[in-house]
This record gives structure tokens, C-alpha cells and sequence, in this order.
């Protein structure tokens, strides 16, 4: 780091792509502050979903996803959509949430549904891995609003040799 914040800024990374693995509320919304804070800092900015990571990205109102019962009991037993994310700590039966979202309304700190919004308005690229999607049943119309088409690990893999800031949160 120089002694001139100002030059840092000016010679921040063009892009950046992010894989979000978890679904966990405590890697969600560092990975949606990242995401757009470095969109609006001009980058050019992906989030590839996969795994866990993908189930936030499901709307709220969908109860259960997949296609067999063996997809259908991981819907279950790990509920997909915003308002249901766990801690990977301190779950506490769901106070440890309800405790994270309260401290973070009474420090205005967007809560993760708003920064997929930001995202959105934002430009991030919010990529769901078609792998993953196939692989939980999880079809496209259960999805977000603003989620890009699902892509291939290759695709992934292109954007984050293309990036200047690659993270795996």
C-alpha cells in the first residue's frame, strides 16, 4: 500500500470473480459486500453460486426443490432462500442469525437480499454453476430475479484466470 490512498484506488484490478461454496449467512454476505463494492468501484465483477453456495439464490417462496426424493430431503433438511440462511457458528437453534441481522440493521449494514439487489443494479455477473443445479434439481425458474444463465466450471474457470482478483469464499 502507498501513502496516497487515492493512487491505490486508481490502480484497483479491472475484475474480480468470486466462488461462493456456502450458503452460510457469516460467507454470503462478505461475498455479496465484495461483489458489490467492486462493481461499484467499476470492476468487473462475477460470483460464480455452486454447491451450498447456490441455495441463497433461490427465492424465498420455494419451499422444496429437486427431482427425487434424495434431492427433495437435502431441500429439506437444508431449506434453500435468503431469509433461511444458517451461521457456519453459533446457530443457536436460529438466535445466532436473528442476532447477526439485528446487529446488522442497527448498523446499517445491507442485509444479503438488498446486496443481491445491489448486485443486480450493479452489473455483477451472479452465475449459478448448471453442474450444481443438475446435480440438486434445482431448475431456473426457482431462482432469483437478476441470476445469469447457469455456466460450467469452465466458464468459471476462464473468468478467474481473466481477473486480477480471484476469491473462493
Amino acid at each position: 500500500m502507498s501513502d496516497n490512498p487515492q493512487r491505490d484506488v486508481d490502480d484497483a484490478p479491472e475484475s474480480m470473480t468470486i466462488v461462493a461454496w456456502s450458503g452460510d449467512l457469516d460467507r454470503m454476505w462478505p461475498t455479496l459486500i465484495l461483489g458489490s463494492t467492486g462493481a461499484a468501484y467499476g470492476m468487473s465483477t462475477t460470483i460464480f453460486f455452486t454447491f451450498w453456495g447456490l441455495f441463497p439464490l433461490v427465492r424465498d417462496d420455494v419451499r422444496i426443490t429437486g427431482t427425487d426424493a434424495m434431492t427433495k430431503a437435502l431441500a429439506g433438511m437444508n431449506r434453500p432462500g435468503m431469509r433461511h440462511m444458517k451461521l457456519s457458528k453459533l446457530h443457536l437453534a436460529g438466535a445466532g442469525p436473528w442476532m447477526m441481522k439485528r446487529l446488522a440493521r442497527q448498523k446499517n449494514v445491507a442485509h444479503p437480499a438488498e446486496l443481491v439487489e445491489m448486485c443486480t443494479e450493479l452489473g455483477v455477473n451472479l452465475w449459478p454453476c448448471e453442474m450444481t443445479m443438475d446435480l440438486l434439481g434445482l431448475r431456473r425458474d426457482q431462482l432469483l430475479e437478476g441470476v445469469g444463465e447457469p455456466v460450467g466450471a469452465a466458464t468459471a474457470l476462464s473468468a478467474m484466470s481473466r481477473s486480477q482478483i480471484s476469491l473462493f469464499i
